[in-house]
């Protein structure tokens, strides 16, 4: 029999007893059923993120997720710096364009990262700016950012740190709360192992603070009704169910194996990755700090000698085939400006 693989990094695979607990009768967000369900699901997502704060999940998908960080904090007119190293960082640079932020671009090129020094260093020349955006780890090159020493730059600063991870929640560490990371986006399809559908932010007091002084429109993704809400332990609108049943399995399977074991597992995978392409002779893409949620290598062509013999090659102009190490082992070959659905 043939058995149908997932090889992206996402949507990823979905756990069969996860699929087994989407797969029963639905059940009204209206219930009490909900309510147990909802607690449970709020109280694991509080531990996955590392943060004492509320973790709100509407119906939207990554993307979603990021433009609610930017339309509940920021508002038109306001100066914020982007780390542009990758596809999705541009994904912020069209958010922040689309409500009329004033920008300042911190470039890399693909497969390196911004220094934490380039960070302080704009900050100190621009004293105005009210947000740092930044993605945890870069889908499209394999590059992992340290937000970490991003979080110490901002936090001497009036400016928040908001960070998409997307791909890195419950993959790599981190500690929203202990690093001083203010927004935190991310969404269920990757490491989360769930469909597309559902969004995740959390923010901070400083988050909030700012929440209260923006003046851009939302009405969808307004986070302070959200929050409203789920300080009640109810959807403010209708949520989606059968994913969030799900991540309540996921969780529990996240919290039997020890979220530090989770990210043991997944950092020992992603160097067995990396050395075993090597070993076939194929290039790792990434240049510094590799994301453990995927790993880019150049993929290896035969090429057609003027003799007529193929011989092969490894050229950094060629596509790129990122091979993914995470719950199982997933790989893409993406279009060049087609970056991974979110």
């Amino acid at each position: 029999m043939k058995k149908y693989q997932l090889m992206a990094p996402g949507p990823t695979p979905v756990p069969s007893e996860v699929l087994l607990a989407m797969a029963r009768p639905i059940i009204h967000h209206r219930t009490p059923e909900y309510e147990a369900l909802f607690s449970e699901v709020r109280a694991g997502l509080k531990r996955l993120v590392q943060t004492q704060h509320e973790v709100l999940t509407p119906a939207c998908t990554g993307t979603g997720a990021m433009e609610a960080a930017v339309a509940n904090t920021l508002s038109a007119g306001d100066r914020v710096i982007i780390v542009n190293a990758g596809a999705f960082a541009q994904r912020w640079l069209a958010i922040a364009k689309a409500y009329r932020l004033q920008i300042v671009e911190l470039a890399a090129p693909h497969g390196e990262t911004v220094a934490p020094e380039r960070i302080a260093e704009a900050l100190r020349a621009n004293a105005d700016v009210k947000a740092v955006l930044v993605q945890h780890s870069e889908s499209s090159t394999g590059v992992l950012h340290d937000v970490r020493a991003y979080a110490q730059a901002t936090g001497a600063t009036d400016a928040m740190l908001i960070v998409d991870a997307v791909s890195s929640l419950g993959i790599a560490d981190l500690q929203m709360d202990a690093w001083g990371i203010d927004v935190v986006v991310s969404a269920s399809q990757k490491g989360l192992m769930l469909p597309p559908g559902l969004g995740i932010v959390a923010l901070s007091d400083r988050a909030w603070h700012a929440v209260a002084r923006s003046t851009s429109p939302r009405f969808y993704l307004d986070l302070a009704e959200e929050r409203k809400y789920a300080a009640r332990n109810e959807a403010r609108f209708t949520p989606a169910v059968s994913i969030m049943v799900g991540l309540r399995e996921v969780l529990r399977m996240i919290m039997a194996e020890g979220l530090a074991n989770v990210f043991r597992r997944h950092d020992r995978l992603s160097r067995a990755t990396r050395a075993g392409a090597e070993a076939l002779g194929l290039r790792v893409f990434v240049k510094t700090t590799p994301s453990p949620a995927l790993t880019a290598v150049l993929r290896k062509v035969e090429q057609v000698a003027p003799t007529g013999s193929t011989e092969s090659a490894t050229d950094g102009r060629l596509t790129r085939a990122p091979a993914c190490a995470g719950r199982g082992s997933r790989s893409r070959r993406p279009r060049r400006g087609s970056p991974a659905a979110r």
